[in-house]
């Protein structure tokens, strides 16, 4: 990766706007988290990442509609687009996580 410098000033209540290009390149937008390491004479920030909420009802929801997608059932009477394209998505959802990413990504 390229590097990048940016120069951000500092308020009377010592707050800073992280410049967009940092904030793209760590990946955050508002209300995301970052941290603050003081090594000697430098700060590095990095991009903290939070432990996504887990709702057991919304995820035992989700696995059957998802059930009932895959084998066909009660999907019966939505538009024939629309299953189609939340079976492809199923689908998709499916490949392996660790697999490279192909083309262009844009962080």
């Amino acid at each position: 990766m390229k590097p990048i410098r940016e120069v951000a000033t500092l308020t009377s209540k010592g707050q800073i706007t992280v410049p967009k290009p940092i904030r793209q390149a760590l990946g955050v937008d508002a209300g995301g988290k970052l941290a603050f390491n003081f090594t000697g004479d430098r700060v590095v920030v990095t991009r903290v990442a939070d432990e996504p909420h887990i709702d057991p009802a919304i995820t035992h929801f989700l696995a059957m509609l998802e059930n009932d997608i895959a084998s066909g059932k009660n999907v019966r009477n939505l538009p024939r687009d629309l299953t189609k394209a939340m079976t492809s998505t199923i689908k998709a959802s499916r490949q392996n996580k660790d697999d490279d990413i192909s083309g262009d990504v844009e962080l």
